[in-house]
């Protein structure tokens, strides 16, 4: 059985020790794996020859910088230049950001939380913060924390001046005035102590049901994922958490991610426990399609957030404090690479025969104008580009066509499986970084959709049959796109005429068999 070029290209990533956290989770068919990251953390050298490298880290959430008071210490008196740093650091290394968050019980200044407020002004005060911070950010944020920790550790709303003034209220108007403001940004509730059922879990999900009779667009669920070496939620418990949430019909992702030790040095036992610990939130969300990735809270012990909060306890990231992997880092590149190699062996059973290469360009117009390669092609200067390697990739390079080429799973083909299909960004792909590099792929359109102005980038691919994505082409910045249907390879002239040979040589051979 010959396998596909995109099942083999899985398989050769899988054994390629090069390969890492994000690029294997992208390949296990989620969007990303990611860190939180601080300003002070940014001036070590070290750290951040790691952080930046996107085969690690596809994306990166501001621990801190873009909170309330950091950005709106004074009522009305709006700063940046803290906040500005970490989302600035990934788009120069081409990382998607988590924006995190706009409201939250914590770090909130007092002139907001001790103000004696009408449901008028508080109203007001929580649309102008929102309408500010989120417009700065406009078209930067992958995703964004809009309300944080609502709910308290036995199941009930904080009473926050936010809920003592408006009740829930306060919650559908944070959603709806950042989505009114950036609608592209996926909206989410982030919350701690929710990844297994418990009464806490159980208020989120009517929280959930409450938005979402509500109208607010909510469209995921951030389960922190602070958990402890010894006390740890089964891998079963986790999915089904995640599951519960999913089947409403929302996105659910892992966002602060660590497993600390509540007791100090901690074993080799320890170290082993904790490494199964993180192995069983990497499975259960592999095993979740709504899970779209994870992101650690830090990724080295030398800057983790819990020795400062929790005295004498710490331990809890993926390397130690001199920047060497632990145990638990070994065990999540173990799970996501059986992930990525059990996607490969089931395209290659699925596809018995080797994929067939197809050429796609793209004519910069709002309407479709051909259905020939050739014709699109010549009307933007490029000639069409197979996806083989990287130096044909580069010999045909148009500045306005083609950024990039690579192999990556589809990871829902919504019925593109069986036909050559269009797929582009702003919300199914994500292009990032100067030179295109796609962070993942979900979902599809059909040939002749209009690409938006308003995105950073574009991806198209060609889905071969069986569902992998066989080639990604891209350009930065993007005018108005429009996917091009794709067209059988023309046949050259010369293959014209051999094939017409062969058929008057077996119509003459078939006139002296029935002679």
């Amino acid at each position: 059985m010959r396998v596909s070029i995109a099942s083999l290209a899985l398989l050769a990533l899988a054994d390629n020790v090069s390969a890492n956290l994000h690029s294997l989770a992208v390949a296990a068919g989620k969007k990303y794996f990611g860190t939180a990251t601080d300003n002070n953390e940014l001036a070590d050298s070290s750290y951040t020859a790691i952080t930046k490298d996107p085969k690690y880290f596809g994306q990166i959430t501001p621990a801190n910088g873009q909170k309330w008071d950091y950005t709106e210490s004074r009522q009305g008196v709006f700063q940046y230049s803290y906040a500005d740093v970490v989302p600035r650091f990934a788009k120069t290394n081409g990382q998607l950001v988590r924006c995190h968050t706009l409201l939250y019980r914590s770090q909130t200044p007092t002139w907001v939380t001790s103000g004696s407020w009408s449901k008028d002004q508080m109203t007001a005060v929580i649309k102008t913060h929102i309408e500010n911070l989120v417009g700065h950010y406009k078209g930067q944020c992958y995703s964004w924390d809009v309300v944080n920790e609502a709910v308290d550790d036995e199941g009930q709303y904080r009473e926050t001046v936010f809920y003592k003034v408006l009740g829930l209220d306060h919650i559908t108007l944070a959603f709806n005035t950042a989505h009114a403001v950036d609608p592209e940004a996926k909206l989410y509730y982030n919350d701690y102590n929710i990844e297994n059922p418990n009464p806490k879990q159980k208020k989120t999900v009517e929280l959930v049901k409450y938005l979402q009779a509500a109208k607010a667009p909510l469209h995921g669920v951030g389960l922190q994922g602070h958990f402890i070496v010894g006390s740890m939620p089964s891998q079963a418990d986790l999915e089904t958490v995640a599951n519960e949430f999913a089947g409403l019909g929302v996105d659910v992702a892992y966002t602060e991610l660590d497993v600390k030790f509540t007791k100090l040095p901690y074993t080799g036992e320890g170290l082993q426990e904790q490494a199964d610990a993180y192995a069983a939130v990497v499975k259960a969300c592999l095993n979740v399609d709504a899970c779209v990735g994870w992101t650690i809270w830090d990724w080295t012990d030398k800057y983790s957030w819990v020795p400062n909060t929790f005295p004498g306890q710490g331990g809890a990231c993926l390397f130690d404090s001199n920047l060497k992997p632990k145990p638990a880092y070994d065990a999540v590149v173990a799970a996501l690479e059986a992930a990525v190699k059990k996607s490969a062996s089931t395209q290659s059973a699925a596809t018995p025969t080797a994929t067939a290469t197809t050429d796609l360009s793209l004519k910069p117009t709002s309407t479709v104008v051909s259905t020939s390669v050739a014709e699109s092609a010549q009307s933007t200067g490029a000639a069409p580009v197979t996806n083989t390697t990287a130096a044909e990739t580069a010999s045909a390079t148009s500045s306005d066509v083609i950024a990039s080429v690579t192999t990556l799973p589809l990871s829902s083909a919504s019925g593109a499986a069986a036909n050559a299909t269009a797929i582009y960004t702003n919300g199914t792909a994500t292009v990032t970084g100067s030179a295109g590099v796609v962070t993942s792929i979900a979902g599809s359109i059909v040939p002749g959709d209009v690409l938006p102005t308003a995105t950073p980038g574009y991806a198209v691919t060609t889905a071969a049959p069986g569902g992998e994505v066989s080639g990604v082409y891209g350009s930065l910045p993007v005018p108005t796109q429009t996917a091009v249907p794709i067209s059988p390879t023309p046949i050259s002239p010369c293959e014209r005429k051999r094939l017409r040979r062969m058929k008057k040589r077996e119509a003459l051979a078939a006139r002296k068999s029935v002679a």
